[in-house]
């Protein structure tokens, strides 16, 4: 999509191709493209139909009704904060009395979105005009704009002194707002703009919020910043590092609820023999490093003093980590895990690892290729005390 077919979706014609392709399934996209041509640019039709696959798309994350209104790019949709993660930022930060953000790096304006309708004032910084022109048109269509001022410009160059926040969400591919494309990048002073800038932009602040991948080293986190990991429904989603709030605390924050793990500087939990209970901690708490906090409070070990899997004798109700009854024990053997599946007419497998360098849909296929029976087992592929083992179990609910 370029800057002019974006701007024609936008006039009452691109509109109203807007509504007439809303829906259209993939199967019927030639046939509606072909007979829409007739009375409507081709350009404009493709542009119709390509945003009406991006508004699907998007609704997993912005939900149906806002997606359906909403202006995307296709790297836009592809990293845009999820609605729920949004909106649980921008209440933290109204709850430290935050009235305006400087909100750097924009993208499409999902964050800014969720800062306005809480109430926060909201300049969105882009630099690429399309992604720029996209935040203004989501503004518009959410009717937020008098809370939200779209700025097309380097963040660098921008004056945020009369914000009392700024959040920050760095390019973290080779590419940003759908001008090209790019792999991920894990060094943070390879974000655009650089981590060590985006810091410096916010010790000058009375608060602020930076974006930063789930896997930024412990070690980049610099001191005057709380770190936090947020999961969504149990899949990590990002980290934020905080200023002006606690700095050296890290927390694991768990959606929805929230759920709130802090960390206490507990040292690493002691190795102990598998008990009846296995836990699985929720990956923020893991890429928090709190699995000794998690395993502290269900009173339990480490299977492996390397691997994030927690073991205890008795079931408690823990939100931060999910209980599995373990029934079986055994060593590494695909033949003598078919057969054990087979003997317990087992038709449903989920199968789960962490230090293993086995494939669970590879290991799947080879036991179970014809799933009929009308049992359900979970498999752990992991290691014990060093041993490539496979532990058998099922959820456990206190």
């Amino acid at each position: 999509m370029n800057d002019v077919s974006f701007a024609s979706l936008r006039t009452p014609e691109g509109r109203a191709l807007l509504d007439e392709v809303r829906g259209t399934a993939p199967a019927q996209e030639l046939a509606v493209a072909t007979r829409l041509r007739r009375d409507h640019p081709a350009e404009l039709v493709s542009a119709a139909l390509a945003q009406a696959r991006l508004r699907e798309r998007a609704a997993a994350k912005f939900g149906a009704e806002d997606a359906a209104r909403m202006f995307f790019t296709p790297n836009g949709v592809e990293q845009s904060t999820r609605t729920t993660v949004a909106t649980y930022r921008a209440r933290r930060l109204r709850a430290l009395g935050v009235s305006g953000v400087a909100d750097l790096c924009c993208g499409i304006g999902g964050d800014a979105i969720a800062l306005a309708r809480t109430g926060i004032r909201v300049l969105a910084v882009d630099r690429d005009p399309l992604t720029a022109a996209a935040a203004r048109a989501n503004a518009e269509a959410l009717g937020l704009s008098e809370l939200i001022e779209v700025r097309e410009a380097d963040v660098t160059d921008v004056d945020v002194s009369s914000y009392d926040a700024v959040f920050v969400d760095p390019a973290r591919r080779g590419g940003r707002s759908g001008r090209s494309g790019g792999g991920r990048i894990f060094d943070p002073e390879a974000y655009s703009p650089p981590l060590s800038w985006a810091v410096a932009t916010a010790l000058k602040a009375p608060h602020a919020a930076l974006k930063v991948a789930p896997g930024i080293p412990h070690e980049a986190v610099p001191p005057e910043a709380e770190a936090e990991w947020i999961s969504d429904g149990g899949d990590v989603k990002e980290a934020v590092l905080w200023f002006g709030t606690e700095p050296g605390l890290v927390r694991a924050t768990l959606l929805p609820g929230p759920r709130e793990l802090r960390g206490r500087g507990l040292p690493d939990p002691p190795v102990r023999p598998l008990g009846r209970y296995l836990y699985e901690p929720d990956g923020a708490a893991i890429r928090a490093h709190l699995v000794a906090e998690v395993a502290e409070e269900l009173d339990g070990g480490l299977l492996d003093a390397t691997i994030a899997y927690v073991t205890a004798d008795e079931l408690r109700p823990c939100p931060y980590a999910t209980a599995y009854e373990i029934t079986d024990r055994l060593p590494f053997n695909v033949k003598k895990l078919k057969a054990l599946l087979r003997e317990r007419e087992v038709g449903v497998l989920t199968v789960k690892k962490r230090g293993s360098a086995v494939e669970p849909e590879e290991l799947r296929r080879k036991v179970l290729p014809k799933p009929h029976g009308r049992n359900a087992v979970t498999v752990f592929l992991t290691r014990v005390a060093g041993a490539p083992t496979m532990l058998l179990g099922h959820p456990a609910h206190a």
